[in-house]
């Protein structure tokens, strides 16, 4: 297996309510619409998919179709070159419907992160410090 992440799919309740999160809220750039069923977002190295969640956990198969913890063990992280980025984009995600469930503070591990829910209750991590960028816009983690 190469190791590269392709797509990041979230199973969501409401796909138009999503899509404006994500696409008007957070400016996240689409061609996509819910109409087409399923809502593309074309981010630096990994593609986020909004997908109705009955429908892919009814693709996965019927054991997965029951309703999703609240935590599911799983969270999604946006880094961030400044400081000053993180309380930015907490607060423009506060602006286009999400609950900041962790105000940002400095962490143990040198760096600067708050988190947000989603629509959907998805936990986002915004986050500055430990990582340097490659030219890309990815992380370089070494």
């Amino acid at each position: 297996m190469e190791p590269r992440i392709s797509i990041i799919t979230l199973g969501v309740t409401d796909l138009a309510r999503s899509h404006r999160f994500y696409a008007d809220g957070l400016g996240l750039p689409t061609t996509r619409t819910p109409s087409d069923g399923i809502v593309f977002f074309q981010t630096q190295g990994t593609t986020l998919a909004l997908f109705p969640y009955a429908e892919l956990a009814a693709d996965i198969g019927p054991e997965y179709a029951g309703p999703r913890a609240k935590f599911s063990g799983i969270t999604l992280a946006h880094n961030v070159r400044t400081r000053e980025e993180v309380d930015a984009v907490l607060a423009a995600a506060a602006s286009a419907g999400a609950v900041i469930v962790k105000a940002a503070d400095d962490t143990d591990w040198g760096g600067y992160s708050g988190y947000f829910a989603d629509p959907d209750g998805y936990l986002w991590e915004v986050a500055w410090g430990a990582f340097p960028f490659n030219d890309d816009g990815s992380l370089a983690v070494g």
